[in-house]
């Protein structure tokens, strides 16, 4: 039976295994929701293509697996455009399919609508590709492609264009899912080579990211066969559980943990760029040999250049590693690691500002009232700053803070896209004041979809890090102080429940009451508070 291109796209795509996609539905569109409509896919509904592809990125972190976007061409894809950008800089999988105007117009500058020049040049640079369809055949095949990039290279997103009358055109062929491959497995003797320096060294720290996630048994084992500290990029938080003694948590932003690093003579690198988005530094204090297991051969020779490069899975390359250092040597077991940890940990504690002890306050109160796997989705916001390195994480995929783009307002909408992936979990938005507004609209969606999620506001009345910035170098404060809203009526205005917060038993007993509401709530906890002081 004939199916028009977009109708068997959603069916391929429910074949690869999508169950969700998000997308604001549009005239360009509508064949993509033929077939939603008659595939097993669900469909979630933001109220701007940003919060579409952040929705998305959320789902993607959460599950391991791609995000899916369904958009119109021109203003729906400048529109997601930052939410790709997110996930290109932190290698999370997304899939955009959007739509383009008629093929004979393109590049043509008709007067179309929603027309832009060039498609797929506006989303090259933050995807691994981006791709016209010229013919409905040509759609399984960048599919495959697709699926190969999420599951055996750097994932990153991938943008798909089919022009509306392409769209249209029918299928006779059921497109079939294309194999992909594995990922790729390091060669023995470059392991040997590491295992080698490894047991020779003596004051080896590990550092991992996000993409040793699958591998959090592994690196656990590996850092405590070697007896050395571990030191987590905002995507490694919960990869070593913060509870291990041998675990500094996401705390390289921190001068203490920066000062630990800076003695060592070799250096692990697990799946992370070293990049400085994790430490607000530029240059980070690597001054050892260096270790790095990666599957983006482009990491070994870039600001961190490897003595030692190993391609391959972390899983795999770690579990090879252990293997390759049963029977040796190891120099740092001697080393007592747990003192000169806690030593480190001490030191970073006093090194903690007001406002920063005033954060802590706070995510020690949260803590305490999470399950280990809850899931958190910071916003780019001071109070998720000192989270990095301050708040306890327990499991890998529990804390999520997109430092590498820097973008405003990803929380909310990324949080919505973790409480599909995980309906059985709490998800918590953490978000300042400034960047709640980028996206407050999605509050919306959550309410449609009655999504149970707790949304910390942590209210400065600012920008409060550029602020900072600009009193530190005596510039005026042009801009940096915007008028908020009152948050509990605007909570009130969407259908949901708002509180501002002042004392601990009350921020204890909203978070509950909020995990318990069938919707989206506003809890707003205002800087300086005597409570928090």
């Amino acid at each position: 039976m004939s199916k028009s291109c977009g109708e068997a796209l959603m069916y391929l795509l429910e074949s690869y295994g999508v169950t969700t996609v998000f997308g604001i539905p549009g005239e360009h569109t509508l064949e993509l929701y033929r077939g939603i409509e008659k595939s097993n896919v669900r469909a979630i509904t933001p109220r701007n293509e940003q919060g579409a592809s952040f929705m998305a990125d959320g789902y993607a972190r959460v599950t391991g697996e791609p995000g899916v976007c369904t958009i119109i061409t021109g203003p729906g894809v400048t529109n997601a455009a930052t939410g790709i950008g997110q996930a290109y800089a932190d290698s999370i999988p997304m899939l955009v399919i959007s739509s383009a105007n008629d093929s004979l117009s393109l590049g043509k500058g008709w007067g179309r609508l929603h027309e832009t020049t060039d498609l797929c040049a506006i989303t090259r640079p933050i995807t691994a590709f981006s791709s016209m369809v010229r013919d409905p055949s040509e759609v399984p095949e960048l599919i495959a492609q697709a699926f190969t990039v999420f599951r055996s290279r750097r994932p990153r997103p991938v943008h798909i264009a089919i022009p509306i009358d392409v769209m249209e055109m029918p299928v006779e062929d059921i497109w079939e899912v294309y194999q992909t491959p594995e990922l790729p497995i390091p060669g023995k003797a470059v392991i040997d080579e590491a295992a080698t320096m490894l047991a020779n060294a003596e004051n080896t720290i590990i550092m991992v990211g996000g993409g040793a996630q699958h591998a959090s048994a592994e690196v656990t084992r590996l850092a405590e066969c070697l007896n050395v500290g571990v030191i987590a990029s905002n995507a490694g938080k919960g990869i070593v559980s913060d509870d291990n003694t041998l675990s500094l948590g996401g705390g390289v932003i921190s001068p203490a943990v920066q000062a630990h690093l800076a003695k060592a003579d070799v250096v692990l690198a697990i799946g992370t760029e070293l990049g400085e988005a994790d430490s607000f530094i530029y240059d980070l204090p690597v001054n050892g040999k260096v270790i790095r297991i990666d599957i983006d051969p482009a990491r070994f020779s870039d600001a961190f250049p490897a003595t030692i490069a190993i391609q391959g899975d972390s899983l795999s390359a770690c579990a090879q590693l252990l293997e390759a250092l049963e029977g040796q040597k190891i120099r740092t077991k001697k080393r007592n690691t747990a003192s000169e940890l806690d030593a480190v940990r001490r030191q970073q504690t006093d090194d903690y500002t007001d406002v920063e002890r005033q954060h802590i306050r706070l995510l020690d109160a949260l803590r305490d009232e999470l399950a280990d796997d809850a899931i958190i989705m910071g916003d780019i916001a001071q109070l998720v700053y000192t989270g990095t390195a301050a708040m306890k994480t327990l499991l890998p995929r529990t804390w999520f803070y997109p430092a590498g783009f820097g973008t405003l307002g990803c929380a909310l909408p990324d949080a919505i896209g973790a409480k599909l992936a995980a309906p059985e979990k709490t998800v918590v938005a953490l978000v300042g004041d400034g960047g709640f507004m980028f996206t407050v609209n999605e509050l919306a969606t959550a309410v449609e979809e009655g999504l149970s999620i707790p949304i910390i506001i942590w209210h400065n009345h600012s920008y409060a890090m550029i602020r900072d910035g600009m009193v530190k170098r005596r510039i005026p404060e042009i801009g940096v102080n915007p008028v908020a809203p009152d948050f509990c009526k605007l909570a009130e205005a969407f259908g949901c429940p708002g509180v501002n917060v002042e004392s601990e038993a009350a921020f204890r007993s909203a978070f509950q009451n909020a995990c318990k509401h069938a919707g989206p709530s506003l809890i707003i906890a205002t800087e300086n508070d005597d409570w928090l002081t």
